[in-house]
């Protein structure tokens, strides 16, 4: 599975059967960063009805390499998860992910009025896909 982590919304994104192929699959969505129950919840019920073995978070650094100023709060999400789902989380760089997803939808022909309700569960699939790429012995 892997994770878009905003500060009020959580893309989600899961591969297909062979590791191969990401799939955007839903966006959760919460009113604020520290509101996160509910969020962690319906991860849990993801992870319980897919057989979810492996967790992969983007994480927000930037290009040259230095740590976003999310990375704390990605950080303490991804503590969260893992001890909520007993799951491994894994990091994967995130930079210029949300960019690749709105261009995605720009050519599919997407209004940008409808963006938000895709653009992070596509940028969770953009992340899932680059770490599947990356680590194809994990399949």
């Amino acid at each position: 599975m892997g994770l878009d982590y905003g500060a009020k919304t959580v893309g989600v994104a899961v591969s297909d059967g062979l590791g191969l192929a990401a799939q955007p699959l839903e966006t959760i969505w919460r009113d604020s960063e520290k509101k996160l129950r509910k969020t962690l919840q319906r991860l849990e019920a993801i992870v319980a009805e897919r057989g979810i073995t492996r967790i992969v978070l983007g994480h927000p650094s930037h290009l040259d390499g230095t740590e976003g100023e999310r990375v704390a709060f990605c950080t303490q999400f991804k503590e969260k998860l893992e001890a909520r789902t007993g799951l491994p989380v894994v990091w994967q760089d995130e930079w210029l992910t949300t960019a690749e997803a709105a261009e995605r939808l720009e050519e599919r022909g997407i209004p940008r009025a409808e963006h938000k309700q895709y653009l992070d569960k596509l940028a969770a699939a953009i992340i899932l896909q680059e770490y599947m790429d990356a680590h194809p012995e994990e399949r």
